[in-house]
């Protein structure tokens, strides 16, 4: 098998005979469906593949390929009246530089669409009878000058839109100012996007289909661009990107016979994928998760080209998705869903998503408003896991490679100097391999614990706990590692299970469980506390009774892990209790305890 990793040219990959799943069915449903289509998914999700595909099958100059290029996917075998009916105008925004100051921005826009308008007058030169004349200061006169040229030859124009948010959600992030001027008033996105809805209105533009990540800028060109119908949460398009667990199992399959690997192989691979690429929902009723299609095909390729995952299971190209979540938190209340975000017992709850919502929405939002957290559904960052008795939404994190980019951006936070980070990495270091919880105690206890108050969390004391050990042993090099478990029914704080294919390191796996108590419920100042030892502290009744309902959990759970793993596992646990944010106190039990108990 091949697989189209970094590629998302459709003609390419039927061509060359990459991996493609198919979605040509929906074109047919796509056509009824309107003239002017917003469609909105995460970055590197697909959105492009998609576009070409459409771009392939519409375009006019591409008949003589049809049945070279679609004949065996669905809608070759039954095409629409439209096939190959249309000149088709790419745009792609993600190819305009948001990089310099607002004059330079605007002429990088007008270089792209005067671009695209030259290679598109290359493209149909036999067909239009004339040149297309560029024009540096306005790219919009060459644009209405093809599609009347287009248009002359008795044919209207298809246009496809791509990433028409990047540059501008760039500059959001950077310049609100610069934003407001390209995007407000008689911004010059605001007036492309109004020569679009001119020409759209029986001037020589059929069609115009538009991807995007958001509906923020969107909704911020208001009157510019009012007549597009979105249909990112529309039952029939919701798998239109993304693959399907069913599709990936075929992959591991066909990998399977072609490596000459067993059945447990195959199955093993799945488990992986499924915990770090799975959970993505889009629309309103949950159902079957979603992969990442970007993320599956890195992890493909990398099993077709090493017989192994790859060592990163997060592709670098979405680590910038990390900046995404950044311009959340720093919103009005946007710390406190991300903290909600990570915590299963709480977690963000909306009445509904929000469709259209600007910048200025989402900063002058009242605490429960939903536009952040639809904006990190959008993003990717959160997805629809259930929904309340009253039919609100539940959001969470789809899965462990988002939760890494959440873990990452806490990381930084508390621990931003090297000094810090070094004695952690070392701390964690003796833990992973030696089972040995106490450098790393001393480390939280003497630096970090204490910096936190519930003032500044919405989080809940012993989850407060609980994420201060997930930021400092996070680990996906080694682990897959994971918050509220579920293990047999239950559901473990924290589990480090060690990738399969690292076990032939000398890593051990961990189980950990929290309990909190507060100051007052021992009956204990700070300065009491702080001055005990640690054999003093534990021998306190409240902390022995919490110790003790921890490991009780503690050996259910190992119960259930031995008999997923096997002889596998190498498990240690810990009981941790924590005495406010002033000290913790912990027993571990290793992968074979001693007769005497140590």
């Amino acid at each position: 098998m091949k697989f189209p990793y970094g590629t998302a040219d459709f003609h390419k990959i039927i061509v060359e005979g990459y991996y493609y799943a198919d979605r040509t069915d929906r074109i047919r449903v796509l056509e009824k469906a309107g003239d002017q289509l917003l469609f909105l998914r995460p970055r590197r999700f697909g959105k492009t593949a998609w576009l070409t595909t459409l771009e392939n099958y519409y375009d006019l100059a591409r008949a003589d390929e049809f049945d070279a290029l679609f004949g065996a996917l669905a809608i070759g075998r039954e095409p629409t009246a439209r096939r190959n009916r249309y000149f088709v105008l790419r745009w792609d925004f993600s190819m305009v530089d948001a990089s310099g100051n607002l004059a330079e921005i605007r002429q990088a826009l007008h270089n792209h669409i005067n671009a695209q308008v030259a290679d598109f007058g290359v493209r149909y030169a036999d067909r239009l009878g004339g040149d297309l004349q560029a024009h540096p200061s306005d790219g919009l006169v060459a644009f209405r000058a093809a599609v009347s040229s287009a248009r002359a030859q008795g044919h209207d124009l298809y246009l496809l839109i791509d990433e028409y948010d990047n540059f501008a959600n760039e500059l959001m992030h950077r310049s609100r100012a610069d934003y407001d001027a390209l995007v407000s008033g008689e911004g010059l996105l605001k007036t492309v996007f109004k020569a679009v809805k001119s020409l759209a209105s029986g001037a020589g533009i059929d069609r115009v289909f538009i991807t995007g990540v958001s509906p923020v800028v969107l909704a911020d060109i208001s009157s510019g661009y009012n007549v597009s119908k979105d249909i990112s949460l529309d039952a029939r398009f919701v798998d239109l990107c993304g693959f399907s667990e069913a599709e990936v199992a075929a992959v591991l399959d066909q990998l399977t016979v072609e490596q000459g690997r067993d059945r447990n192989w195959s199955a093993r691979m799945l488990a992986t994928m499924r915990t770090w690429y799975n959970g993505y929902r889009f629309g309103y009723e949950p159902g079957p998760g979603l992969y990442n299609p970007t993320l599956a095909l890195y992890f493909f390729d990398a099993l077709a080209t090493t017989g192994q995952p790859p060592r990163e299971m997060l592709d670098s190209n979405l680590a910038m998705d990390r900046n995404r979540i950044d311009f959340v938190a720093r919103q009005p209340h946007g710390a406190e869903l991300i903290g909600a975000a990570l915590d299963p017992e709480h977690p963000p709850v909306i009445a509904s998503l929000a469709h259209r919502f600007g910048v200025e929405d989402m900063r002058r939002a009242p605490k429960d408003a939903p536009f952040l957290g639809s904006l990190l559904y959008f993003l990717g960052a959160l997805t629809l896991k259930d929904q309340t008795a009253f039919g609100e939404l539940v959001l969470g994190i789809p899965n462990l490679v988002i939760r890494k980019l959440y873990v990452e951006r806490i990381h930084d936070q508390l621990f931003p100097e090297y000094p810090e980070r070094e004695s952690l990495r070392e701390a964690a270091k003796v833990l992973y391999t030696q089972g040995d919880l106490s450098p790393l105690i001393e480390v939280l206890e003497t630096h970090h614990l204490r910096v936190f108050d519930n003032r500044d969390y919405r989080w809940s004391n012993e989850l407060t706990v609980k994420t201060v050990f997930l930021v400092a042993l996070f680990a996906d090099i080694f682990y897959v590692m994971d918050s509220e478990t579920a293990i047999d029914r239950g559901y473990a704080d924290l589990s480090l299970i060690v990738r399969e294919e690292m076990r032939r390191f000398a890593l051990l796996d961990h189980l950990l469980e929290f309990k909190y108590l507060s100051l007052q419920e021992i009956g204990q100042s700070g300065q009491d506390v702080r001055t005990q030892s640690r054999e003093e502290l534990a021998s306190l009744p409240q902390v022995a009774a919490s110790l003790e309902a921890a490991e009780t959990q503690l050996a259910h759970y190992r119960q259930g892990l031995e008999q997923t793993y096997g002889v596998r596992l190498r498990l240690h646990t810990h009981a941790v209790v924590a005495l406010g944010f002033e000290r913790l106190v912990w027993r571990s039990t290793p992968d074979r305890p001693s007769p005497d108990g140590d």
